[in-house]
């Protein structure tokens, strides 16, 4: 586990330079040589920290691989890379839906071939009390939060592992591990996306592949407008402390180049983990009052 400012010895990063240093994004364009050839996969491209992942990798010269919903967004990003000299192929699929998730592999097994990286970063959130959670939208957030991960890792690992290299990143967050209110279907989700994701990892361990989790603290992206666009959902209290894509984006950076099991963006939020066991008794007192408080 790191803190995403820190720095280890590279464990078969294969996209830097200069030990590893996390480029200036002006400056990202001179290691496109280095990451020519390497493919990474997108899963929630159309908007948010997944829009700014393939911008970013794409710069960084890597053929980005986008996939979500919306295909005029996929449109619109693939052309802003090939106008900028990137490489970007993209792929319209709902991921709540086994046969599309099938039917994505396919088509990137049989159109791009072998992949490099795995970035599962679909997902929703919603605020609110449970009991005014409507079921299919639980059903939808299971759906997308959990099995588009488990799923497309169990048909994209296979490969990985047959070449003996290979990187799956998933993008959770620290609510994972503060099951807080308001968020017990989304805290959940990412909880078993961590518990997935550090099983894997030490499954893996010595077979070329690496398995990380990026626990990602708020985010400037349109996630708090949909959740509060949702049936009976509320407007979410951590979107104040939001930080920008650029930070996620060079965490991201890091991590390819330093692979490690799980990283907090941003780094201090590595004390989280301890708030929950430390001042859990408060959280249970203060914490429904701010629900009560959100429209």
């Amino acid at each position: 586990m790191i803190w995403a400012r820190q720095s280890k010895i590279p464990l078969g990063g294969w996209c830097s330079k200069r030990n590893g240093r996390v480029p200036d994004r002006p400056r990202i364009k001179n290691m496109a040589y280095l990451c020519k050839h390497k493919v990474a996969v997108i899963t929630g491209a159309s908007s948010g920290v997944g829009a700014s992942f393939v911008k970013f990798l794409a710069q960084a010269g890597l053929h980005v691989v986008l996939t979500a919903r919306r295909e005029e967004r996929l449109k619109d990003l693939q052309a802003a890379i090939i106008v900028q000299g990137g490489k970007a192929s993209f792929y319209t699929a709902d991921l709540s839906k086994k046969k599309e998730r099938e039917s994505l592999y396919k088509k990137i097994n049989a159109e791009i071939g072998d992949i490099d990286i795995l970035i599962n970063n679909a997902g929703f959130g919603w605020y609110g009390y449970y009991s005014d959670m409507p079921w299919k939208l639980v059903e939808q957030m299971m759906a997308v939060n959990m099995m588009g991960m488990l799923h497309l890792t169990n048909l994209f690992l296979p490969g990985m592992l047959d070449l003996g290299k290979g990187h799956i990143i998933n993008i959770s967050s620290i609510a994972g591990g503060l099951p807080n209110q308001g968020i017990a279907v989304y805290a959940a989700s990412k909880a078993f996306m961590d518990a997935f994701t550090t099983s894997l990892h030490r499954e893996l361990r010595g077979s070329g592949v690496q398995s990380s989790v990026m626990r990602l603290g708020p985010v400037k992206t349109e996630f708090y407008d949909r959740a509060r666009e949702l049936m009976n959902g509320r407007s979410i209290p951590a979107e104040k402390f939001a930080i920008s894509t650029e930070q996620v984006d060079s965490a991201l950076w890091r991590l390819i180049n330093y692979p490690q099991r799980v990283v907090y963006v941003p780094g201090w939020l590595a004390v989280s983990r301890y708030v929950e066991i430390i001042f859990g008794g408060v959280t249970d007192r203060i914490g429904p009052l701010l629900l009560n408080k959100a429209r």
